[in-house]
C-alpha cells in the first residue's frame, strides 16, 4: 500500500544520498554528458552519473516541517525554525535545509495557472520567506508530488505543470524539492520523475531534487541519473519494531 501523508517521513522521506562515496575521494574531474546528468571520474578510475546541478555531493542535512507539525505550519513557524537552527549550533554544523512539506500552498492554482502559498498561513508569499531563511545562511525547500494533487489533497501537484512549478519555485529563490508520489495517472514512476528534472534543468537555479518515489520501478538503478537524492524503501519512523 502506498504511504499516506501521515506516514511520510522528515527530511527528503529519509532519501539517501546520492554519492556518498565521493567522500572518500579527492580529486574528481567533472565532463557534461547531457543537459541533466554529469559523469564524474573519481581519483581511483571509479566513474557514476549524478545530476549536473552539482549539489548533493554529500547528504543532504536539515529540518523538514512534516513529523512534528504536518499540517500546522506557517510563516512564523519556518522564520523561528531557522533561527533556531543558527542558535543551536546546527547550522554551523551543517543543517542548513529549511524545508516546507505538504500544505504550504493554496488549495487550488490561480488564474494563471501558478502555484501560489496559502494566503492565510504564508501571507508574506514564499520568496520573502526564502529571502529571510537566506538571510540567515540556510536554504529553503518545498514539497510538491508527481501527481494532481499532493498527499494532503489540500494543495495541487505538479503532474502536468513541471516546467511551470520549476520556473516558479526558481523565482521564489527555493534552494530544495521534496518530490513526493501521491495521487498519480497511472504513468511510471520513470516517466513523471524524470520530467520534473528536466524542469528543474532548465528553471535557471540550481535546485536540490529529492525523489521521495517509495523505492518503486527499481528507484536504485536508475534514480541517480535524475535526483540528488532518492528514497528506496517505504515510510520509517524512530520507533523499533519488537
Amino acid at each position: 500500500m502506498a504511504p499516506t501523508a501521515a506516514q511520510r517521513s522528515p527530511t527528503a522521506c529519509a532519501a539517501t544520498a546520492a554519492v556518498l562515496l565521493l567522500l572518500l575521494t579527492s580529486c574528481l574531474a567533472v565532463a557534461a554528458t547531457d543537459a541533466t546528468t554529469t559523469t564524474v571520474a573519481t581519483g581511483g578510475g571509479t566513474r557514476r552519473v549524478l545530476v549536473a546541478n552539482g549539489l548533493g555531493l554529500t547528504p543532504q542535512m536539515g529540518w523538514n516541517s512534516w513529523n512534528h507539525f504536518q499540517g500546522n505550519i506557517n510563516e512564523t513557524v519556518i522564520r523561528r525554525t531557522a533561527d533556531a537552527l543558527v542558535a543551536t549550533g546546527l547550522a554551523k554544523a551543517g543543517y542548513t535545509y529549511v524545508n516546507l512539506d505538504d500544505y504550504w500552498a493554496d488549495y487550488q492554482r490561480n488564474n494563471k495557472g501558478y502555484m501560489v502559498a496559502n494566503p492565510k498561513t504564508f501571507p508574506s508569499g514564499i520568496k520573502a520567506l526564502a529571502d529571510y531563511v537566506h538571510s540567515k545562511g540556510l536554504k529553503l525547500g518545498l514539497y510538491s508530488s508527481a501527481g494532481t494533487r499532493t498527499c494532503s489533497k489540500q494543495m495541487p501537484g505538479s503532474l502536468g505543470h513541471e516546467d511551470t512549478d520549476a520556473k516558479t519555485f526558481a523565482s521564489w529563490g527555493v534552494d530544495y524539492l521534496k518530490y513526493d508520489n501521491c495521487n498519480r495517472d497511472g504513468t511510471p514512476e520513470t516517466v513523471r520523475f524524470p520530467r520534473m528534472a528536466r524542469a528543474l534543468t532548465n528553471s535557471g537555479r540550481s535546485i536540490f531534487y529529492s525523489l521521495c518515489e517509495w523505492g518503486y520501478m527499481d528507484v536504485a538503478k536508475w534514480g541517480g541519473s535524475y535526483g540528488n537524492s532518492w528514497r528506496t524503501t517505504g515510510d520509517i519512523t524512530d520507533t523499533w519494531t519488537r
